[in-house]
């Protein structure tokens, strides 16, 4: 066999075939053989452990009985149709239960043979069952399986169906790991390996699948997670040397008369000292030579446009043209008020431009941009369009990054012979962990302080029993001059229910809150642009006290005078979200509320979330246990990146190993970026082979 045997398509092992090979390629992203031997068990049970009947209470989990089986019977009608059996072990007797293959299971049964059963047990009319169970008669060849660590691997339903269930893909994949001795080559340094006392790559591979005991398991779980960590590092890491490296930027190294007048007659504030950090390294960055490439996090309301700005105008100062992008219509406006506000006086060209904008406006910002005339350009995606052309682009800030597909953000860098310094913010959290995986080869800078006079934002958690609790509030609110902001979900897989939701809640309010003595405004994504903008401009100029929306505020308006956000059915939010939509208000000095509305009956991943958002306003604390909860592929942005392919390390319960691996992936680099040493010769060639279909975004912020 050569080597090219694990890269055999999957269809081709026995037991697959075409169709199968289909499903599993769709369903779980396997292709090939080396591909079936990482998709990892999730969960193994002790099959070496033996439980009484007796013993069974309402938290057992899997477990495994010995004992006899006596009286199966079919009983019930059609749908209810079933075949029960007695199992006693001596200790007390236990129903067993199948729905399907009944015929064939009863024909298996003998009196006086002694079996082992394994499953999970259940509770029905207060009496415990086990559906389905696995039943090995003793001493049979299948029963050496009892004796070892059983592997569980996820299916799917249409897996299931196709006989592809955790037992089958346990089949196929420990048929493969015996077939593929011999044939999976070490994949890291031989220093490596004896430096973290790691074991060989086979050893992990097998025992992974087919522990013999607990010790050698975690053996292998410790050897496949640090290298799956350790490569990503070791890739992210490369890109910023080979970026810094490579790519030429242009270097801003004056401060000249607009930063200075702006910073003497216009800033409205002094700036908090982490403003002053980050404006700073982002100055050093840009005064380099090389392109920048920075990740400004900052909590809502933490000043980060107003770094940018500053930011912005250094690269005017310096003869270049800047652009912000943002990921609505909405925010764009609202960047574009803010940023013409703080530039009155400056005599400094600033346009918007975005789906709504007119032709015959287009066609002057577009002949604007190109005489060099236009210095600052803030709009939409409508920006990376191929007609939009700017003379010498210096500076691109993008607002929100995860809103945007990484194809996009990279047409917007190609817009230069020399790419322009690239600044991306966002006020979404990212936990430190996730950070290093996700954005490793960008560098950070934290605005992690609030500008001084800003009240922390008093939060409780209500449930629907006290609503008439939360109008008396509202009023009094609204008496003292304040404005309301009343969220709602809007799921995509229930979009009509929800919009019922929100046009049900808007018709309560309106009874409750009655004209003339308030006004109510509605905003939702089925809206047009302009009577979004309509309803919007209504609240913002304080016509209307109380905006009723579904998440279309979740980025975006600035309303310094609404002070309090109720958040209806605040349970099917996430951590993140909701943390983003608290930040709405607040913006003002005056003390802000936010209300988090749920049912009585909450899982307890919901309970964790309401206490987590009632305990703390602080982001980095909130996207911590967002990402406990939650696991890294639901953090919004991480599916589409790509980067984050892990089979079996997990970032939060694995932050060690992560941190291990990016200072020993550090380390190699410093002595030898390029992996020409041959001690590193394995390093290179897989890093090659793990990431040749992966595109090479690490050049795109």
């Amino acid at each position: 066999m050569s080597y090219n045997f694990l890269k055999t398509p999957i269809e081709y092992l026995k037991g697959v075939g075409p169709k199968r090979g289909e499903l599993l390629r769709k369903e779980l992203g396997i292709f090939t053989f080396d591909q079936l031997l990482t998709y990892y068990p999730y969960r193994y049970i002790d099959r070496s452990k033996f439980f009484k009947i007796n013993e069974i209470n309402s938290d057992s989990a899997y477990i495994q009985l010995k004992g006899y089986i006596s009286g199966a019977q079919i009983v019930g009608q059609k749908r209810g149709r079933r075949l029960s059996a007695k199992f006693s072990d001596g200790t007390g007797t236990i129903e067993l239960l199948w729905f399907q293959g009944i015929k064939w299971v009863q024909d298996k049964f003998k009196p006086d043979v002694e079996y082992v059963v394994f499953g999970k047990p259940s509770v029905f009319n207060n009496k415990y069952n086990i559906a389905h169970p696995e039943v090995e008669a003793v001493g049979s060849e299948d029963e050496s399986l009892s004796e070892t660590l059983q592997p569980f691997y996820s299916s799917t339903e249409k897996l299931s169906s196709r006989g592809l269930g955790n037992k089958a893909i346990g089949k196929l994949t420990k048929a493969l790991a015996l077939r593929s001795v011999g044939e999976i080559k070490e994949t890291l340094s031989e220093e490596i390996i004896q430096k973290l006392k790691l074991i060989p790559k086979e050893e992990a591979v097998l025992n992974i699948h087919f522990p013999k005991n607990t010790e050698i398991l975690q053996k292998a779980k410790a050897r496949l997670k640090f290298e799956e960590l350790f490569y990503i590092q070791l890739r992210l890491l490369q890109h910023k040397i080979n970026r810094f490296e490579k790519s030429k930027g242009h270097n801003f190294s004056t401060v000249g008369e607009h930063l200075n007048r702006f910073f003497q007659e216009k800033l409205p504030f002094e700036l908090t000292g982490a403003q002053k950090r980050v404006i700073k390294e982002i100055r050093k960055d840009m005064g380099s030579g090389k392109q920048m490439n920075r990740l400004l996090q900052g909590d809502v309301g933490s000043g980060k446009t107003l770094v940018a700005l500053m930011n912005m105008l250094i690269a005017i100062d310096n003869g270049f043209q800047t652009c912000l992008m943002a990921p609505t219509e909405v925010l764009a406006n609202q960047h574009f008020k803010t940023i013409v506000k703080f530039l009155e006086g400056l005599n400094i060209k600033a346009e918007l431009l975005t789906g709504s904008t007119k032709a015959a406006a287009r066609k002057v910002i577009h002949a604007d941009l190109l005489s060099g005339e236009l210095k600052i350009l803030i709009g939409t995606h409508a920006l990376i369009e191929d007609t939009v052309q700017f003379k010498n682009l210096g500076l691109v800030v993008i607002d929100e990054q995860h809103r945007f597909g990484v194809a996009q953000r990279a047409k917007m860098w190609k817009k230069n012979t020399i790419p322009p310094h690239v600044l991306v913010m966002t006020a979404t959290p990212i936990p430190r962990t996730l950070a290093m995986t996700l954005y490793g080869d960008l560098d950070l800078s934290i605005i992690d302080e609030l500008p001084p006079g800003r009240k922390p934002i008093k939060t409780a958690h209500y449930y629907d029993s006290k609503r008439l609790k939360l109008f008396g509030f509202m009023r009094d609110q609204i008496k003292q001059g304040r404005q309301i902001y009343i969220v709602y979900p809007l799921i995509k897989e229930s979009e009509k229910l929800d919009l019922k939701d929100l046009q049900d809640g808007y018709e309560s309010i309106s009874r409750a809150f009655p004209l003339p003595d308030y006004a109510v405004s509605v905003v939702h994504g089925k809206m047009k642009a302009p009577e979004k903008e309509y309803e919007m401009q209504r609240f913002i100029k304080g016509e209307t006290q109380i905006m009723v929306s579904t998440t279309v505020i979740e980025v975006g308006i600035d309303v310094p005078n609404a002070s309090v956000m109720v958040i209806e059915n605040a349970e099917r939010f996430g951590l993140s979200q909701l943390h983003q939509l608290r930040g709405r208000v607040g913006r003002g000095a005056e003390q802000s509320y936010c209300i988090l509305m749920s049912d009585v009956k909450l899982t307890s991943d919901g309970k964790k979330r309401m206490e987590t958002m009632v305990r703390t306003t602080d982001g980095f604390e909130i996207a911590e246990a967002d990402l406990k909860l939650r696991g890294p592929g639901d953090m919004q942005g991480t599916q589409q990146s790509g980067v984050l392919d892990l089979h079996i390390a997990d970032i939060v319960k694995d932050e060690k190993i992560l941190k291990y691996a990016r200072n020993l992936a550090t380390e190699i680099l410093t002595e030898d970026q390029k992996l020409e040493l041959p001690k590193n010769a394995k390093l290179r060639t897989q890093l090659i082979e793990q990431f040749k279909n992966k595109p090479d975004w690490g050049l795109i912020s």
